[in-house]
């Protein structure tokens, strides 16, 4: 029993030692060299997807790598990788944090939202990637639902990585902050409201008609 306990600590090390010692602007610093093979570029995102959940990174990362070695074209590819990024903590919530009133306030949510809508609403929001897969894991919002509905919602945020990536500026700089603009964070936000305005008027019918009801009575 002894062993499992002992590599499961230090695979925490690692990770911990990685996530001081490592930075995602060193992690660019490495694009070049990585980009100038297409086999390796494509193992070495595979295999940054797998532990970024793990680094706290943001997933931008990926899309401004693959921008840099596939240019617009890779905007696929950076997708699948989000996706992918985003499995382990969404799954890691799934088995762990059904429980509470946390889990019953996200499950009401997605009930009225819908599964798929509420994943895309939740990602159009300009909040941390993995904060939105442990809330959808927490929810219980199924597999299938949970992919599409991040590979919907990460749109505008994956055509800014992979734009910038492909403008290499951003790489050279090595400053991840300008990725994003703010005319890019409105029109997001617009989208979440236009998505929710359905939703928000249905809770505030029902809440109308309750209150007449209990008037009439």
């Amino acid at each position: 029993m002894k062993r499992p306990r002992v590599a499961v600590g230090l695979a925490f090390v690692v990770v911990a030692a990685a996530a001081v010692l490592l930075s995602p602007d060193a992690a660019l610093s490495h694009a070049a060299w990585i980009a100038a093979d297409p086999v390796r570029l494509v193992a070495a995102t595979i295999a940054l997807a797998v532990v970024r959940p793990f680094l706290a990174w943001p997933t931008t990362l990926l899309a401004l790598v693959v921008g840099f070695g596939f240019g617009v074209a890779g905007l696929p590819f950076a997708l699948a990788l989000i996706v992918l990024t985003s499995i382990p903590p969404y799954l890691f919530a799934r088995r762990y944090g059904r429980t509470g009133r946390l889990a019953a306030a996200g499950e009401s949510f997605v009930e009225r939202t819908g599964d798929v809508r509420s994943v895309v609403l939740s990602r159009l929001v300009p909040a941390p990637s993995d904060v939105v897969s442990v809330g959808a894991g927490v929810a219980g919002v199924p597999l299938g639902a949970f992919a599409l509905g991040t590979a919907v919602g990460e749109v505008p945020w994956a055509v800014a990585g992979v734009l910038a990536g492909a403008s290499a500026e951003t790489l050279a700089a090595g400053d991840l902050g300008s990725v994003v603009d703010v005319r890019l964070v409105a029109a997001a936000l617009l989208a979440a409201a236009l998505l929710a305005a359905p939703v928000l008027y249905e809770w505030y019918d029902e809440r109308g008609e309750r209150v007449d009801d209990g008037d009439a009575a």
